[in-house]
C-alpha cells in the first residue's frame, strides 16, 4: 500500500470514527492543537527556567528558618527580564543575580531587610533589623555578613557544577 492510499484509507477511517459523534469545539482545539505543540513542552520556557532555578536553590542553601530561601526566590521569580536572558542556562542567571548582590552593598541590605521581614512573619516574632554600620543584634540569624557568606557558598556551589 502507497502512501496516498494509506493517508486516505486514515482519513476514511477518521471520518467513520466522527460520524456519529457531536461538534465539540474542545474536540477541534485538541486536534488542531496537537500538531501546534509537537516537540515543544507546554510549560513556557521562562517558567521552566525559573523553576529550575528555585529548585537549586531549594537543594542547595544552606538556610535553617527557610527565610532567605523564599525571598531569594521570589527574588528569582520577579526577576523576569535577567532570567530571559539565559534561558538555555537558567544557572547563569542565578550566578548573575548572586554576584551582583554580593557586590552591591545597597542590594544587599535590601535583601537581608526583606529576608528579616519574612523571618517575623513566619514566625510570628519581632525581626531583628540590622541598620548598615551598625552591629547586628546577637539573635538575629540574617545579619549582612551572614547573608554575604550564605549567597557566597551558594554562588560557590553554581561554579563547581
Amino acid at each position: 500500500m502507497n502512501s496516498n492510499n494509506e493517508s486516505e484509507r486514515n482519513r476514511e477511517i477518521q471520518q467513520e470514527i466522527l460520524a456519529g459523534r457531536k461538534f465539540s469545539l474542545a474536540e477541534v482545539i485538541g486536534r488542531e492543537g496537537g500538531d501546534f505543540l509537537k516537540g515543544e513542552s507546554p510549560v513556557p520556557k521562562l517558567l521552566q527556567a525559573t523553576t529550575e532555578i528555585n529548585q537549586f536553590i531549594a537543594q542547595n542553601l544552606q538556610d535553617s528558618s527557610g527565610a532567605l530561601q523564599r525571598i531569594l526566590q521570589t527574588w528569582v521569580t520577579t526577576d523576569e527580564a535577567g532570567v530571559s536572558q539565559y534561558l538555555n542556562t537558567p544557572k547563569l542567571a542565578l550566578r548573575q543575580m548572586l554576584t551582583k548582590i554580593i557586590e552591591n552593598r545597597e542590594l544587599l541590605y535590601e535583601l537581608v531587610k526583606q529576608v528579616d521581614f519574612k523571618w517575623g512573619q513566619l514566625y510570628n516574632e519581632r525581626p531583628y533589623f540590622q541598620s548598615p554600620g551598625q552591629l547586628p543584634h546577637p539573635d538575629d540569624e540574617y545579619t549582612h555578613e551572614s547573608v554575604k557568606a550564605k549567597l557566597m557558598s551558594l554562588l560557590a556551589m553554581l561554579e563547581t557544577e
